[in-house]
């Protein structure tokens, strides 16, 4: 064990400071959104909440959790997110797996490489895209919320980048010993295929679960929006209920205001990611990575 020189000693000093820095500055948005959904309105409306609540109170989320449209956004939102995550992945993986083969085994690759990648750069509008979900029936249906946006190229690049460092050798064994596509994808590419499932499963996951806009635009029923759709019009429609309560509903919403139900919202809404990215950072971390380096 050798002594550290002042260089390096000074070196971890600074590296730590700064890393503590960048960490605070994800973390600190946070606990000053929980923090003011957790005030009183007063004192959110005076700007008075830093990074400690001011007159704490459990009242926007008494607001949110006491009403049943919320538990029933919140299903369908898991609903999707399980639904979408699922043909997201399929489509991600039969893809990709193709596409990732020489154009001495799959002759016509590159004109599907640009076919896709036209799509990741020119889109139809969003005119264009209602129609065709129009006509095609899946409006104020859970797959209007997943068919449309069903295969993500972006994602597909990425899986197909990670196939092609799998070893050729490995796809010639398993034909010498009778295996096909489907056996090779599922039983060789996908088992060592983790990290890059997980990395683009929480792309996925993320994206399902924080998307609102589409709900609006193709449900017409508000007890089929998911909770990003519901939490989105619940603000909306706040300030219009706030003329026809009665005088006990009035006061059981005084510590309400537009501001705390927002942060509650945004803190409720982040919530489910945030719990579930630290088991799968350590794979979305590598998954990016793999792949990058060439020998």
């Amino acid at each position: 064990m050798h002594k550290p020189t002042i260089s390096r000693r000074i070196f971890v000093i600074f590296n730590t400071v700064l890393l503590t820095a960048i960490t605070l500055l994800g973390i600190i948005p946070f606990i000053h959104l929980l923090s003011v959904s957790l005030s009183s309105n007063t004192a959110a409306m005076a700007g008075e909440v830093k990074l400690w609540p001011v007159g704490f109170n459990f009242d926007a989320y008494r607001y949110l959790g006491e009403k049943v449209e919320f538990f029933r956004s919140l299903g369908v939102s898991v609903e999707r997110v399980v639904l979408g995550t699922a043909v997201n992945m399929f489509l991600c993986f039969v893809t990709a797996y193709p596409l990732s083969k020489a154009v001495d085994q799959f002759k016509y690759r590159t004109v599907y490489v640009w076919f896709f990648a036209i799509t990741m750069f020119f889109g139809g509008g969003l005119i264009p895209t209602y129609i065709i979900v129009k006509n095609t029936g899946l409006i104020d249906s859970i797959w209007a919320l997943i068919l449309p946006g069903a295969l993500n190229v972006w994602n597909m690049v990425l899986m197909l980048n990670f196939f092609r460092t799998i070893p050729r050798e490995l796809d010639e064994a398993a034909t010498i010993d009778g295996a096909g596509h489907w056996r090779i994808l599922w039983r060789i590419y996908l088992p060592v295929s983790l990290p890059s499932i997980a990395t683009i499963g929480l792309f996925t996951i993320v994206g399902h679960w924080n998307s609102w806009f589409d709900g609006i635009l193709y449900l017409n029923s508000p007890e089929k929006y998911p909770l990003q759709t519901y939490l989105s019009t619940l603000i909306m429609s706040i300030n219009s209920q706030m003329t026809s309560v009665s005088i006990e509903q009035i006061k059981a919403m005084e510590n309400l205001s537009e501001k705390t139900l927002q942060t509650a919202q945004i803190f409720m809404g982040a919530l489910p990611i945030m719990v579930v990215y630290p088991f799968l950072q350590k794979y979305f971390v590598k998954g990016m990575t793999v792949g990058s380096v060439k020998e």
